[in-house]
């Protein structure tokens, strides 16, 4: 009888656990639609303060899907396309007296920093106000909130400053111990191209040394620059803090130099805000409050769905912009991978369609596939010669086969700290014989049909003849790399491949080396492409359309183990994101045109 009362309860748990993950699915969704509506979710009132927080990763773009819905925290980020456009149109709206920006832990590379630092100094240029505010600044946090009319730190804060290290993990030594030779086959004199580096070596060498100095050093000196012109303190200043770690050790000594305008506690900062508005004659600070609530403090996602009706026009001519972001690889890819399928296919929309007058190809890759950089290589060669206006704009970067796909438009834009150029390529193929037969017993033996079928075994070493046909293969990829790029910017094949070899540019050297037309950022490419189409009016419409988090989470609660698997990397990956290059570098086919990292700043 015991054994009947145990099944049922057992079978009525059961029923009873479907039915509320079911409810809470459901739950998920209707909350994921009505948070994913683009209408008003509120008035912006007269007089009211933008407030932005500036924390975590900053990506290329917005995801418009699903309004955040993020359920394993593995989604896109802040989009810098939003924070600029937004920060743009509020320097004009009369509705805002000024912005409170509280900093945290922002994340990013330098070129996104930067127009990030830009667009907030463009706002304060408006003659608003514009107050930060922080309990820890890292460096890029400092860097960013430096942009601010007034900068305030907690009074028991802390204030990093130290200058950039680049800092790369060298494998060779964990390679002989487990007896693993990586055959590394790089271009003609690609003495610059170090992706490979850190498999054969266990220090760096001259020549990545000295390109890592020159773009390292450019970030850097521009990054004190954009402070210095924002705070009123000099170059030399910032340089000797950090040298001494002064501001480490005392932050007086920041508020003396003037690069931090006071310490005070965030009550103290709310109480300043209410005196702004008071002083601006403000009708809200006639009411005499001095609580949080009591400021009309507006979020930054709140005033874009408020506003974004009135940013959007009716003009029938379109500009394209068409974003490339992340490592290349043949197929699909994703809204973090650059799929050459997907790519093209945003490519030829944009080329087919008589209401586009330009296509913009916004590129923020390291490189990747060189086969799969060919293939959108081959399709913005296409949009040329049909005589579309193609303007490229660099982000954080644009390197090897981030190059690669555009060397052929009519004119490239990239920051001043872009990191481009690596036009270089490579190629490695592990031996693994001794690893298998000496550290876990493993042993092979093989027949084959012809001498070489053994080629791309990994459980053997390369033969004379095996070698001697690989370093050809690179060889051929890396003339037909220099080739088209000289095709491309109206070159020399000799004038490209003294500034190739695999070396990274800052976005300025590159400007000197002839790989880059101007100095700008996504903008000033956009103006660039409407001035060659000659048109003044125009939408913009953004391509690729980007992937709905909410379908994707759909498709992984389903029987789809692909799916599933997709989930739980992408929650790894925001907490290792180390991972994400290893998974990349396992993911290599083929001859590679690839930067040797990823550079954040934080």
């Amino acid at each position: 009888m015991s054994f009947f009362k145990n099944a049922l309860a057992s079978m009525v748990g059961t029923v009873l656990a479907m039915i509320a993950l079911i409810g809470l699915l459901v739950l998920i969704i209707i909350l994921s639609i009505a948070s994913s509506k683009e209408g008003p979710s509120g008035i912006v009132r007269n007089d009211s303060i933008l407030h932005i927080e500036l924390d975590g990763l900053f990506t290329e773009r917005t995801n418009k899907h699903g309004g955040g819905f993020d359920p394993f925290g593995s989604g896109s980020g802040t989009g810098l396309d939003r924070l600029v456009q937004d920060l743009r149109y509020a320097a004009t709206d009369e509705r805002i007296r000024g912005a409170f920006i509280e900093v945290k832990n922002p994340m990013a590379a330098p070129s996104t920093m930067r127009d990030i630092h830009k667009a907030i100094a463009d706002f304060r240029a408006s003659g608003k106000w514009v107050v930060a505010f922080s309990e820890f600044y890292t460096q890029s946090g400092y860097y960013l909130a430096s942009a601010a009319s007034e900068v305030y730190l907690y009074p028991e804060g802390e204030f990093d400053w130290r200058g950039l290290n680049g800092e790369v993990m060298f494998l060779k030594n964990m390679l002989d111990k487990l007896e693993i030779e990586a055959q590394v086959i790089r271009g003609p004199d690609n003495k610059y191209k170090s992706a490979v580096e850190p498999l054969i070596y266990d220090h760096m060498s001259d020549s990545d040394r000295e390109q890592t100095a020159a773009y390292l050093g450019d970030i850097w000196r521009l990054m004190l620059e954009d402070i210095s012109a924002s705070r009123a303190t000099s170059v030399a200043a910032l340089n000797a803090a950090a040298d001494s770690l002064s501001f480490m050790n005392s932050l007086p000594e920041a508020v003396d130099a003037g690069v931090i305008t006071g310490l005070k506690y965030r009550d103290e900062v709310i109480a300043l805000l209410h005196e702004k508005l008071a002083a601006s004659g403000a009708e809200e600070a006639k009411d005499g409050g001095s609580r949080e609530e009591d400021l009309p403090l507006v979020k930054m996602s709140s005033y874009h769905r408020n506003v974004q009706e009135k940013q959007e026009g009716n003009a029938k001519d379109q500009i394209a912009v068409i974003y490339a972001v992340g490592a290349i690889e043949s197929g699909e890819g994703n809204d973090q991978t650059i799929g050459s399928e997907r790519i093209v296919e945003a490519l030829r929309e944009a080329r087919e369609d008589e209401d586009v007058k330009a296509i913009v190809l916004r590129v923020n890759s390291p490189g990747g596939s060189a086969l799969a950089s060919d293939v959108i290589w081959r399709e913005t060669k296409l949009i040329r010669d049909a005589g579309k206006p193609l303007v490229v704009s660099m982000g954080d970067y644009a390197a090897s086969g981030g190059y690669y796909i555009s060397c052929a438009a009519d004119k490239i834009f990239a920051n001043p700290n872009t990191i481009t150029g690596s036009i270089g390529v490579f190629g490695v193929i592990p031996n693994m014989e001794k690893f298998f037969q000496n550290k876990i017993g493993i042993t092979f033996d093989r027949f084959k049909t012809n001498p070489n079928a053994d080629l791309m075994s990994n459980s053997k070493p390369l033969n004379e003849k095996q070698l001697a046909v690989m370093e050809e293969m690179v060889a051929e990829v890396y003339t037909d790399f220099i080739t088209k790029v000289a095709e491309g910017r109206g070159l020399s094949v000799a004038q490209v491949d003294s500034v190739a070899q695999g070396r990274v540019w800052s976005g300025e050297d590159a400007l000197q080396a002839g790989l880059v037309d101007q100095l700008g950022d996504l903008q000033a490419a956009i103006a660039e492409a409407a001035a060659l189409a000659g048109i003044s009016e125009y939408e913009r419409m953004e391509l690729p359309e980007m992937i709905d988090p909410l379908q994707k989470f759909l498709e992984g609660m389903q029987n789809n183990p692909e799916a599933q698997q997709s989930l739980v990397r992408e929650a790894i990956y925001r907490e290792m994101p180390l991972l994400r290059e290893v998974e990349s570098l396992r993911n290599m086919k083929g001859v590679q045109a690839r930067m040797p990292f990823i550079l954040n700043l934080n």
